[in-house]
């Protein structure tokens, strides 16, 4: 399977370069320092990145390194930091601009749909506009209003972009640096609550482009014989905690796939899967109507549908706004539902 390429190939990096032990936010800035030094052509430009390091210091310490002209503090401007990126794209820059938060992103909705998303196919290939935006998303931090979505259904519903999820240090160095390197203009949707949660191994020197992971490909983390589990970002840890309770009080054994990639959506190898295991459980932290698990229970039913002792089982967020601090948790999926939802379905 693609995704056993893609982790054999992360597992090599580390084996072959020097590392250190960094959280999901140093990795964010190793992996900014490590491309600013490599192409002239990229720049970072956002709210506060530049003396500040950003509100979560992914930023940290680079404009003294690389100077203001290649590390943009902005206006407090969501359009204009997307538009001019865009422009900066067109005449041959890599901007990487930074949205503080993925809830100010509507702000910017009309630049990131009508014309990054559209360019190449506007002017039939002719020309490229490789923008990497990067937002922290997500519940799970006690933010306010604006700060906690996961409305990752946006982008992934948009022609044209590349959706990335990243769900550890290891995995965002790396697919931040082939987002950035990509020709494809990319939403990097980054797991605030994952940013600090613990250290991983990341290399410390730049590599060539074929030694990071393909953009697209899902990566099969466990395998079993008695349902799929599929999760992505926040959630994937949440679920590899339940299928570890369920197979020693259950003796359930499940594969567990992640999705690094959104959009495109590898579903040949959740498809695959399914044929083997006949069950599916999808967990997401979205909303339910309309993201991701929804989808991903549609391609099943048109693919495999032969294959299926269960229904497609999704394990999500309600339909409500992510509440505010008190109700936050009891919002997300938590291990007991994904358990639950696990349990229901091999049982069926």
């Amino acid at each position: 399977m693609c995704g056993v390429i893609t982790m054999a190939k992360a597992t090599q990096l580390t084996q072959d370069v020097e590392t250190s032990e960094m959280t999901m936010v140093e990795a964010i800035c190793e992996a900014h320092d490590q491309e600013l030094a490599r192409d002239d052509r990229v720049m970072i430009m956002g709210e506060d990145v530049g003396w500040d390091g950003g509100i979560f210091r992914a930023t940290d310490g680079l404009v003294e390194t690389y100077g203001e002209d290649r590390v943009v503090d902005t206006p407090l401007a969501e359009t204009g930091i997307i538009g001019t990126a865009v422009g900066l794209a067109i005449n041959g820059m890599r901007p990487v601009p930074e949205l503080q938060f993925s809830g100010f992103s509507y702000q910017a909705f009309h630049q990131i749909e009508s014309h990054l998303a559209r360019f190449r196919k506007r002017t039939q290939g002719g020309m490229n506009v490789p923008v990497t935006i990067r937002m922290p998303y997500g519940a799970g931090v006690r933010a306010l209003e604006h700060h906690s979505e996961s409305r990752e259904t946006y982008w992934i519903h948009t022609p044209g972009l590349t959706v990335v999820i990243p769900r550890s240090p290891q995995q965002t160095w790396a697919y931040l640096k082939a987002s950035i390197r990509s020709e494809d203009p990319v939403v990097f949707l980054e797991p605030k609550a994952l940013y600090r949660k613990f250290r991983e191994p990341v290399p410390e020197e730049d590599v060539d482009t074929d030694q990071l992971p393909d953009i697209g490909p899902a990566q099969v983390l466990e395998e079993g014989e008695d349902v799929t589990v599929v999760a992505f970002g926040h959630m994937l840890y949440r679920t590899r905690q339940a299928v570890a309770e369920l197979e020693e009080e259950h003796d359930i054994s499940a594969t567990v796939i992640d999705l690094p990639t959104v959009s495109p959506l590898d579903s040949e190898t959740i498809v695959d899967s399914v044929e083997d295991t006949g069950r599916c459980v999808v967990v997401q932290e979205a909303h339910r109507t309309l993201g991701i698990a929804s989808e991903i229970s549609a391609r099943i039913m048109d693919e495999a549908v032969l294959h299926l002792e269960a229904p497609v089982k999704r394990v999500t967020a309600p339909d409500v706004q992510t509440p505010l601090l008190a109700r936050e948790q009891a919002y997300m999926p938590d291990v007991p539902r994904i358990k639950e939802g696990i349990v229901e379905t091999v049982d069926f």
